[in-house]
């Protein structure tokens, strides 16, 4: 089995099309043709269908589909490390984030980095928690910033870094086109305060959508949609129009002023009068087991865990963000 025969594999899968593939790797298609067959008749199995001109994976060509994917990346990785060696002078950090990081601190993170090592190539993916754990997961990503707990038990190293608190996002005057009876004005909102109200939603992979309609049901109602499936600045924009509130992390609302965040807190801190107990959630650096990080990586690393310990030490984190990093 040859890396260049799992290449051109992968490529025919992503696209479906054996012509299609061979012009996005620039080889002859009667070149990619043979080495697929050739890949067939060592792995002894079919790896596409190709009813009617139809090409589709077989049962055996999906279990290799993220084999490969997962052995082309580590290979690349290799290439990358190797070539580090010279000094941090050139590579890559291939980061996943969440949204309301990208919005928020990342930036200036990024920033210091690209300082210290502008040889360094930097790719963010910004995703849900949960996109970003399989994406890892693949060897598509070198680093990612996810949500504590992880589901499912993936092969993945965790170091928590912040901690940050969860807020109902509303219009901060009055409710536009008075769609729905104005969130109560206390300190802080209850589970139960999101009862009968439209909700604007996240789409289907992140963190923040479970978090949300887990809570609703444990509270012992179904939570109503205004709309559903944004990321988070639409989220946001369509919060501050009226369509509806949302939980939201409360970094995101900084320099939004059409925006009012209010601490939301399970039912029990409230009844005891408790209303510091914020519902929170714990961000983690993750990256896969069985990867050494390269030095890029871990150049990143490093860099993001003294910019968190000078920024707590400062002051400087945004509201409801605490660093769980220290010297």
């Amino acid at each position: 089995m040859q890396l260049q025969q799992l290449a051109y594999f992968v490529a025919v899968a992503e696209v479906r099309h054996f012509t299609q593939a061979a012009e996005l790797l620039r080889v002859a298609q009667p070149s990619l043709s043979k080495q697929i067959r050739a890949l067939e008749g060592e792995l002894n199995v079919s790896l596409f269908s190709r009813a009617r001109g139809n090409i589709t994976l077989t049962p055996a060509g999906e279990a290799l589909l993220p084999l490969a994917k997962r052995i082309l990346a580590d290979v690349e990785t290799a290439r990358v490390e190797v070539q580090e060696l010279a000094g941090l002078r050139r590579g890559r950090v291939r980061l996943g984030a969440t949204p309301s990081l990208c919005a928020g601190l990342l930036a200036d993170v990024l920033r210091r980095f690209h300082d210290a090592y502008p040889g360094i190539q930097l790719i963010v993916e910004e995703g849900g928690s949960r996109d970003l754990v399989r994406q890892l997961t693949r060897g598509e990503l070198d680093l990612a910033l996810v949500i504590l707990p992880l589901h499912g038990d993936p092969p993945l190293d965790t170091t928590p870094i912040l901690r940050e608190y969860l807020v109902v996002a509303s219009p901060a005057g009055p409710e536009p086109g008075g769609r729905a009876a104005p969130l109560p004005r206390r300190s802080f909102l209850r589970i139960d305060d999101l009862r009968n109200r439209p909700l604007v939603m996240f789409r289907p992979g992140y963190d923040l959508r479970e978090a949300t309609i887990g809570a609703c049901r444990a509270a012992g109602f179904e939570p109503r949609f205004a709309v559903e499936g944004g990321e988070m600045d639409a989220v946001l924009r369509f919060v501050e129009v009226g369509l509806g509130i949302a939980v939201v992390p409360s970094m995101v609302l900084a320099g939004r002023p059409g925006l009012r965040g209010t601490p939301l807190v399970l039912d029990e801190a409230a009844r005891r009068g408790r209303h510091g107990e914020g519902l929170l959630r714990t961000i983690a650096l993750a990256h896969r087991k069985d990867v050494e990080l390269t030095h890029a990586a871990r150049a990143f690393q490093d860099t993001l865990e003294t910019f968190l310990v000078e920024a707590g030490l400062a002051g400087s984190l945004p509201e409801g963000v605490e660093t769980l990093v220290h010297d």
